[in-house]
């Protein structure tokens, strides 16, 4: 059976509001709000997958234990991998951030996305 939800119909209420934090993110500066709506998780937990949204802001990302995949729904940010160029990321972009990709992520627009987080 395959497990369906409408983006547009989750409700605010449904969403977990937190601030961004450590172990995954660390922000720099003044606290970033955060909502995320878990859609789906293994029983191992070693996969998951949802919706997060996130307000303007500089934060340092370590996905040591695992990787990310993205698709952006809204907003823009610049991501850099440590050693590497920035890159453009905005409405319509996949970005795959794979297990060991340490850098930034400087969101110049309150974004939106679609998630699938591994270990």
């Amino acid at each position: 059976m395959a497990i369906v939800r409408t983006i547009a119909e989750v409700e605010e209420s449904e969403k977990d509001v937190e601030p961004l934090a450590l172990p995954l993110a660390d922000p720099l500066g003044a606290d970033i709000e955060t909502k995320t709506y878990n859609l789906f998780s293994t029983k191992d937990e070693s996969i998951h997958a949802g919706t997060w949204e996130t307000a303007v802001g500089l934060s340092r990302w370590n996905f040591s234990d695992g990787g990310e995949v993205i698709y952006v729904l809204s907003g823009r940010m610049t991501v850099q991998r440590d050693g590497e160029e920035p890159k453009e990321v905005g409405p319509g972009d996949l970005a795959v951030f794979p297990q060991g990709w340490t850098g930034t992520w400087n969101v110049t627009e309150a974004l939106s996305k679609v998630y699938v987080m591994y270990s």
